[in-house]
């Protein structure tokens, strides 16, 4: 019942301002997602794993069009799933991927098989598809649905066999890959596929957690204080104190957590170096800042 109701809160409500996001980034993320498919990849035979990998296959081999082809598998894909995992599965998803498929073979009904015309250039074609169909799928789940496929075979397969849902899709995606090959009989398919699946990935997730400057620095000195107050004053920045022991001396010690942007940190690490030279500090990426002072977490889920 807990859960229940707690799907039930992340849902939007029917044409609200959320809701009409929601879809909105569903339909538009589709419609990316299906020119990545045929200005990109059905042209050039790359393929991207997943269901639209073995439409394109079948297509050059059968000519059975693309987006109708990955409807039949991820129609009965996604019922199957629905019956062995549960409602995982909502309503965006199934319509997620009925658009994908009707924008798929629009595209290719109204420009033709291959409106780019790149000619021999598949690495530029592989290069951007990947890019525009990161931001398809990324818009896709931004909008909480999926683009169904493979990801439903992988969570079924890692039900059953225990193997992480993450490995089970990478698994999935590469067999499909590899039908490619054994299919075209070309060595450079699976090279650019897999390629374009990488870069895929890594642009779905700057879409997902967004663009930032931004730096979490963690500071660990036996003059904490001093670093705090040239954080506060000097450099206008809030943050956070933490207490922290040293694992071998067990020693008591402040640990001073802040987030500054990129172009602040060489005047932080020099500053740093005057107080204390022997002064710990860790710098990492923060791909998304929320709270008091950035963005807040309202702005981020409406």
């Amino acid at each position: 019942m807990a859960n229940e109701n707690f799907s039930k809160s992340l849902s939007d409500k029917p044409f609200s301002r959320n809701w009409f996001v929601s879809y909105g980034s569903l339909v538009i993320g589709t419609f990316i997602l299906a020119l990545g498919y045929a200005f990109f990849m059905t042209p050039y035979k790359i393929i991207p794993g997943g269901i639209y990998g073995i439409s394109i296959v079948l297509h050059h081999k059968f000519g059975f069009p693309v987006g109708m082809g990955a409807l039949c598998f991820n129609l009965p894909l996604t019922l199957l799933g629905l019956k062995l995992l549960g409602p995982r599965f909502g309503v965006k998803t199934f319509i997620g991927f009925i658009l994908t498929a009707l924008f798929t073979d629009g595209l290719v009904l109204v420009l033709g098989e291959n409106p780019l015309q790149l000619q021999d250039e598949v690495l530029l074609a592989s290069i951007f598809g990947g890019v525009v169909m990161g931001i398809g799928v990324g818009l896709i789940f931004r909008a909480r649905a999926s683009s169904g496929g493979s990801d439903v075979i992988a969570s079924i397969l890692s039900k059953y066999t225990k193997i992480p849902l993450g490995t089970q899709l990478m698994i999935v995606d590469s067999c499909i890959v590899l039908v490619g090959f054994v299919v075209f009989q070309d060595w450079k398919i699976p090279l650019y596929s897999w390629l374009t699946i990488f870069i895929m990935g890594k642009v779905i997730d700057m879409v997902l957690r967004g663009f930032s400057d931004d730096k979490a620095v963690f500071i660990i000195s036996d003059k904490a204080e001093e670093i705090r107050q040239m954080i506060v004053y000097e450099l206008k920045r809030g943050g956070t104190l933490l207490d922290g022991k040293g694992m071998f001396s067990k020693t008591e010690k402040e640990v001073i957590f802040t987030v500054v942007n990129r172009r602040y940190i060489p005047d932080l690490q020099q500053m740093i170096s005057k107080i204390d030279d022997k002064a710990f500090v860790t710098i990492v990426d923060a791909y998304e800042i929320l709270g008091e002072g950035f963005k807040s977490l309202r702005e981020k889920v409406s």
